[in-house]
């Protein structure tokens, strides 16, 4: 589904990530791993053409290197980013209708929470309820492949798990995952494959049965 080859990315004139190359299959979730600073978050603005880039980037075997954002989104790229990124005053409604897709229905079977609370203001729900959100307006622009930054981010283990349970549910509709996040437990618990990102560079792939190695490796 997606392909990734010899990516180069900035911001300015220095590179933050230099040569990477990963993949991800159809129906597949794939976690991208790595200390503070490594990149992680610039692949993924990378791959919805938020940051300027050199190399290629192929989805659906389509290369989209040079499409805009929107353009990528209408292909079927979404992004959850890190952070939320809610709209606080307005209504968990509004800010799932504000991507223009009138799927709300079909999300709040996934987020039945969310409908509980569709009236409420979005800033004061509780920090897993504003993941759920995140996620859930990602999910409104009916996304073949869904790129979630850190959604544990700030949570309790309890919630944690309640991400995960989400997770596996997207998963079952079809959709392919990629995912950067450092709580390792949500990685073995959601993931299929691993990356490892270091320096910009990937350092390291396995499966999920690979996992303990690379924690002992990169991470203890």
């Amino acid at each position: 589904m997606l392909k990734v080859e010899d990516l180069y990315a900035s911001y300015g004139k220095e590179d933050i990530l230099r040569g990477i190359n990963i993949e991800v299959r159809e129906k597949e979730n794939v976690a991208i791993l790595g200390p503070n600073g490594a990149g992680k978050t610039t692949l993924l603005k990378a791959i919805c053409g938020l940051v300027r880039t050199r190399g290629r980037i192929l989805f659906n075997g389509m290369e989209i290197s040079e499409l805009k954002t929107n353009e990528r989104i209408n292909l079927g790229i979404a992004i959850s980013p890190e952070g939320r990124r809610i709209f606080p005053k307005m209504s968990v409604k509004d800010n799932l209708l504000v991507t223009g897709s009138k799927r709300l229905n079909e999300v709040y079977e996934i987020f039945p929470r969310l409908k509980e609370r569709e009236d409420q203001p979005a800033g004061t729900l509780s920090g897993g309820e504003q993941q759920m959100l995140a996620i859930a307006r990602a999910l409104m622009l009916k996304p073949k492949l869904l790129l979630l930054d850190e959604p544990s981010l700030g949570l309790a283990p309890i919630v944690v798990e309640t991400i995960s349970e989400v997770i596996k549910r997207i998963r079952e509709l079809g959709v392919s995952i990629l995912i950067v996040e450092q709580n390792l437990s949500l990685v073995a618990d959601v993931a299929d494959r691993i990356y490892v990102l270091s320096g910009g560079k990937i350092v390291d792939e396995g499966s999920v049965s690979d996992l303990a190695r690379m924690e002992k490796s990169y991470f203890s």
